[in-house]
């Protein structure tokens, strides 16, 4: 259903301006009006990734008058695939000063603000209070739901996107929209966890680095998250909100499911069902706990697992080849992810196969063979995240399980800088 614009009309335009958004100018329904609208707004986009490149550059385009841009990352060569923002040129550079250059080059009007920087809970109420609308393109679970909590406690409207392999979804989330024309059409106020309550459990989600994304489906999705925020600004057309697009590129279907706030929605209660920690810091700050009324302060931290480093890792396969060493070495990523690059000499049990039954990984492993019970089991994945899962389950289920700290990631920087990274 229509929603009333979102930001008040700007000044006139100017003669340079009427002839650079003239398209604009020629839809009835968006207009001069809906143009000064959008030269007024103020739009956050979180992350300048997959999903915020082409966002980023059609609100650009589209003469956005303020974006601020999160993102924490520096520009990566496997990013440019589907990152269409940056460059080979950009390699290594922070992506918001890649980003933000790139915005000015296509409109030199547009004031970019780049916060260079993490969101947590310190400082997610003071970003995202300074914006009217929020676009969240992030990729991992604590920073989306992050992002929802504080857009529903300040009431900002969130244009919500999620990509992997060659599926995507889109949707509109607002706690509190703005009256509609009629008494009868209110709109639904629904968020991220009227769709999700809780994120999964850690381990069961890929990310794109883990599985992979088609990124020609970046485009398509970061341009209906940068249409869906014009809409908003402009009170042009029908939004999102209530409705979750579902989009399966590899049939090239697009399908809608609706979305209502849940009957008997309750507050999260723990940090793991929040997806984030609320206290911001190890140490907590001043009034970070209190994004969810009756949310604990903090939680108790998950120890990190027994670790080795990849440089001391080659030093034990040499050992080993040698007969002078005894344990086997654990790769938990897909199989996908080592035809890319692969440590010699290990076995592979997807992370999942893992944390789904680790007594039948240990036995499959023959950790609980006469004789094989006290070898050690060295587990290792791309980054480190996915081995110290898979330490954690394994440690339980009886093997002495060591973590390589750094993954693939680190055997390439330290021990065989020839072999390609993703």
């Amino acid at each position: 259903m229509p929603l009333p614009p979102l930001v008040e009309p700007g000044p006139p335009l100017t003669r340079e301006q009427v002839q650079l958004y003239s398209r604009h100018l020629l839809l009835g329904q968006l207009g001069e009006d809906g143009q000064r609208r959008l030269r007024a707004a103020r739009v956050l986009v979180m992350g300048a990734g997959g999903l915020g490149a082409p966002a980023l550059l059609y609100l650009a385009g589209a003469g956005v008058g303020h974006v601020g841009i999160v993102d924490d990352d520096v520009v990566d060569a496997s990013n440019l695939q589907r990152q269409v923002i940056h460059t080979r040129a950009d390699v290594g550079r922070p992506k918001v000063d890649s980003a933000a250059e790139k915005m000015h080059a296509l409109n030199p009007e547009v004031a970019v603000t780049r916060h260079h920087l993490r969101l947590d809970a310190a400082n997610a109420r003071d970003i995202i209070g300074a914006y009217d609308l929020v676009l969240d393109g992030t990729d991992n679970f604590p920073t989306r739901y992050l992002v929802n909590d504080v857009c529903a406690e300040l009431g900002r409207p969130l244009v919500w996107g999620s990509i992997l392999r060659f599926d995507a979804q889109v949707s509109v989330f607002w706690s509190r929209p703005r009256p509609a024309a009629g008494p009868t059409d209110a709109a639904p106020a629904v968020t991220l966890r009227d769709l999700f309550p809780f994120p999964p459990p850690a381990g069961t989600t890929p990310s794109c680095g883990q599985a992979g994304v088609l990124g020609a489906m970046c485009g398509q999705v970061g341009s209906v998250m940068a249409t869906e925020a014009v809409k908003l600004v402009t009170g042009t057309g029908e939004p999102l909100l209530g409705r979750v697009l579902v989009l399966d590129a590899l049939t090239s279907r697009w399908s809608e499911l609706p979305v209502r706030p849940r009957p008997g929605a309750r507050p999260p209660a723990t940090v793991a069902e929040l997806g984030y920690d609320p206290t911001g810091s190890p140490a907590g700050s001043a009034g970070a706990a209190c994004l969810v009324p009756g949310v604990p302060a903090s939680a108790p931290a998950v120890p990190a697992p027994p670790a080795i480093s990849a440089a001391e890792l080659a030093r034990r396969l040499t050992a080993r080849d040698r007969g002078a060493d005894d344990f086997v070495l654990l790769d938990v990523r897909e199989p996908a992810e080592r035809g890319i690059v692969a440590i010699p000499g290990a076995v592979s049990i997807p992370l999942g196969e893992v944390l789904a039954d680790p007594d039948a990984a240990v036995h499959r492993l023959g950790l609980a063979r006469p004789g094989g019970v006290g070898r050690e089991l060295l587990v290792h994945c791309r980054s480190g995240q996915r081995s110290a899962d898979a330490v954690r389950a394994l440690r339980d289920a009886g093997a002495r399980a060591i973590d390589v700290e750094g993954g693939v990631l680190a055997w390439v920087e330290d021990v065989d800088p020839a072999l390609p990274t993703y």
